[in-house]
């Protein structure tokens, strides 16, 4: 396999990886329900309707990853939705670790990392549109 073909299948695992996960978080909220995040959004002093953002976030950005349909857009807004996630809900959380030593929120912060690098890589090849 050449150089460019194993960056563009790379970048797809990435996406793949990405999408997958975050996905899975946004049909789990889709059906729990909305309200919890409702709560917390207005907790923080802003408009209950901003919590549906996290199903752009966690349903529409990552099936964008999936298909390398405007993947940079869509690894953007994963990446907003995970600094909204830490600052609405994990603030307390940032210099903790968790049981197992790791930090509490290597999952947030790995979805952050994973969204950024994309957002610098791009889709590759193997994607709708490679943008």
């Amino acid at each position: 396999m050449n150089q460019a073909a194993m960056h563009d299948a790379a970048r797809l695992l990435l996406r793949i990886a990405l999408g997958v996960l975050v996905l899975l978080h946004g049909v789990a909220k889709l059906r729990g329900g909305m309200s919890g995040i409702e709560r917390l959004v207005e907790a923080n002093g802003l408009p209950g309707v901003l919590a549906y953002g996290v199903l752009v976030g966690e349903v529409l950005a990552p099936l964008m990853l999936l298909l390398g349909f405007h993947a940079r857009l869509g690894a953007a807004l994963v990446a907003i939705n995970m600094l909204f996630a830490v600052v609405l809900a994990h603030m307390g959380q940032l210099g903790q670790f968790n049981g197992e030593g790791g930090w509490a929120l290597e999952l947030q912060g790995m979805f952050l990392a994973t969204a950024v690098a994309i957002m610098l890589l791009g889709p590759g090849r193997y994607s709708l549109n490679q943008r």
